[in-house]
């Protein structure tokens, strides 16, 4: 019997619209884990709210964080090759974003295994709420107006803000820096755009693939539903997307399932597994 690597992502797929998993999904993942299933999430989070999120979701495999910048062991709570950005690229990637008005938050990887947290310039409400929601999380610290310190070295940096500054910088770095660059937009409200800017060759897809071939997997079975998901989904053998995808997503799905309002993505492996 082959084996068959399942890969979710979470906002917007198996998270339910509250941003939880709910407790169906939780029960039906966990048990099927539990009978040797092979589940996993991929994910723009990072640890620190990936693992509350799944606190009652047992899954055997690393969870693949930051777009794939870094694997997450669940047991041991360790990042699992980590891959970092040049330091000389970093320095010009923070040049180009304050050209368009846009505030960096750069996540290091601490030598105890922290994800530190660096952000310069006036935050606005949005930012604020956004470290307000994590600033009392494990596994992160926030240095706010604190430059991060040249030795560091950068895994991500990440943005928030109005869409066309966003979407223009990321632009810009697609043309100037040899860096993955995912730009997209929030799905929690249209007018904000998400930067994310990794390493070269950092994403969701070539993190699955990794995974994938380091565990032997014949067949992977991805599900999704944003921009950002489509690299993933297009290396996938069955590229599932949610009833709540964008249109884009649901273009290059094999297959169309219920929203992440209705446990669907828990519910189909569950159909597929047995």
């Amino acid at each position: 019997m082959g084996k068959t690597l399942y890969v979710t992502d979470m906002d917007g797929t198996l998270l339910a619209p509250d941003s939880r998993v709910s407790s169906e999904s939780a029960q039906l993942i966990t048990g099927l884990s539990k009978q040797g299933a092979l589940i996993t999430v991929a994910t723009a989070r990072t640890p620190a709210t990936v693992e509350p999120l799944l606190e009652d979701t047992y899954t055997s495999l690393p969870a693949i964080v930051m777009t794939g910048a870094s694997l997450w062991d669940r047991r041991s709570k360790t990042y699992l090759r980590p891959r970092y950005i040049e330091q000389t690229i970093a320095e010009q990637i923070e040049l180009l974003s304050v050209k368009y008005g846009v505030n960096l938050y750069q996540y290091t990887i601490g030598a105890d295994g922290i994800l530190d947290v660096y952000h310069q310039g006036e935050m606005s409400e949005q930012e604020i709420a956004f470290v307000q929601e994590r600033e009392s999380l494990l596994y992160k610290r926030f240095h706010l107006s604190h430059a991060h310190e040249n030795s560091r070295l950068t895994a991500l940096f990440f943005a928030m803000g109005e869409r066309d500054r966003i979407f223009g910088l990321a632009d810009e770095l697609r043309q100037c820096v040899n860096c993955s660059v995912s730009s997209y937009v929030d799905i929690f409200g249209e007018d904000t755009g998400i930067l994310e800017v990794f390493a070269p060759n950092v994403s969701k897809a070539e993190a699955v693939q990794s995974l994938a071939k380091e565990i032997g997997a014949d067949k992977v079975v991805v599900f999704g539903d944003n921009l950002n998901d489509i690299p993933m989904m297009q290396v996938a053998d069955v590229a599932v997307a949610v009833g709540n995808a964008l249109p884009e997503v649901k273009a290059i799905a094999h297959e169309v399932i219920g929203t992440n309002t209705s446990n669907a993505v828990a519910r189909y492996i569950l159909s597929d597994y047995r």
